[in-house]
């Protein structure tokens, strides 16, 4: 049988990257005590005064069809979030709402690239990147972050590798699986590069409430002069613990919503009304969740770098933001692949081989931060152990 392109260009970009993960579980449900340090899933439930707000949407008969862009509410809701946040002027109409920031993410590259289009991003990226370019049709151009530059995407990198097919910069800040920060200068840098060159800008904010106390965040929306080609997209899956909601959105220019509605109404139809409307409840106010887990979360990252910090092999590259942190494993003569498979079956704890998000980590393993203090301390001494145990042996 015959298939479309699309499929070809998407093999192997799937759960395939997600392998070592799958195999933790399986272990896991064979009776082995596995601790899984592998995908960016909240520590806490959705706070229960949200799930009530969606509870009692679902009693008032909130569960109709919605509007192509998204329920009223929450788009008005949004709109004076990101035009506080940004002190830029954004108004309900520059918003689409979609299930989760995946879906907002291919229906924007759908709208900006296609064949013979080349999309920038920096390398190493979140795993689904390369597919959401790819789907389109277009080409992924990967600029190597450096870790001397704290793994911060440079304009000169960036200019570098625009040639005439460039259509976008992809941007992800905070940063996964990094946890790097862009400043606002890195920011304004990339912005001039748009404009001369006419790029639009996309740019992934999930992890913004995720930002470490010390740091501090900005989005490209903010900077004077870009908003006419700023696309951000985020949604309360890490801000508010509620993954499974699927709750997301896109905030462009108006003329940009208003050309990718159409896109949106093929995929789908707005987002579910009952979600909607805890959604906008959400987004109102700073999440007092997503406080208690960026201050769990860098605890975790410091203890990680002080209990590893003596390892031979090892060395611990400290976040400014999200729910991971990076382990340097070339040390130990093994890839990061090698690595990750060996501790999983060795000592019992999973986590991610670094090339799963691109070229520039293959020495390297991405560690969730995401289990309880007692359990992850239990990771720490295992990590040691095996380091001890297994120095200058081959996986």
């Amino acid at each position: 049988m015959k298939y479309a392109g699309i499929v070809d260009r998407l093999a192997g970009l799937g759960g395939a990257k997600w392998d070592v993960h799958f195999r933790a579980r399986q272990l896991a449900e064979e009776g082995r005590d596995i601790i899984e340090l592998t995908i960016g899933e909240p520590d806490v439930p959705a706070p229960e005064a949200l799930t009530e707000v969606a509870i009692d949407a679902l009693r008032r008969g909130r569960t109709g069809y919605s509007n192509g862009p998204g329920e009223d509410n929450l788009r008005a809701a949004l709109a004076q979030r990101y035009a506080q946040s940004t002190n830029t002027p954004v108004t309900p109409e520059q918003i689409l709402c979609f299930p989760g920031t995946q879906t907002a993410l291919f229906a924007v590259l759908m709208g900006v690239a296609e064949a013979g289009d080349e999309v920038l991003v920096g390398d190493p990226m979140y795993a689904t990147y390369e597919g959401v370019i790819r789907a389109s049709g277009a080409a992924m151009v990967p600029v190597p972050l450096s870790p001397a530059h704290g793994f911060r995407i440079r304009a000169e990198d960036i200019a570098t590798r625009i040639t005439p097919r460039s259509r976008a910069i992809l941007l992800n800040t905070p940063h996964n699986p990094t946890g790097a920060l862009l400043t606002r200068d890195d920011l304004a840098a990339i912005g001039e590069l748009a404009r001369q060159h006419d790029l639009w800008i996309i740019s992934d904010e999930v992890y913004e409430e995720m930002v470490f106390d010390g740091e501090t965040f900005q989005s490209p929306l903010s900077i004077p002069g870009l908003a006419d080609r700023v696309v951000v997209v985020s949604s309360i899956s890490k801000s508010h613990a509620a993954p499974g909601f699927r709750s997301g959105w896109a905030v462009g220019p108006a003329e940009f919503a208003a050309r990718l509605l159409p896109l949106s109404e093929t995929m789908l139809f707005g987002n579910q009304p009952f979600i909607a409307d805890m959604t906008a409840v959400a987004v109102s106010e700073r999440s007092e969740v997503a406080r208690g887990m960026r201050k769990r979360f860098a605890s975790r990252a410091a203890l990680l770098k002080s209990r590893l910090g003596d390892e031979e092999g090892l060395e611990v590259h400290q976040p400014k933001a999200g729910m991971f942190a990076l382990i340097n494993v070339a040390g130990t003569g093994m890839t990061g692949d090698e690595y990750a498979n060996h501790l999983l079956l060795k000592e019992g704890v999973a986590v991610m081989p670094g090339s799963a998000f691109g070229a520039g980590l293959e020495n390297w393993v991405r560690v969730a931060l995401t289990v309880d203090d007692a359990r992850f301390d239990r990771a720490c001494e295992r990590i040691i152990a095996h380091a001890r145990r297994y120095a200058g042996e081959p996986a």
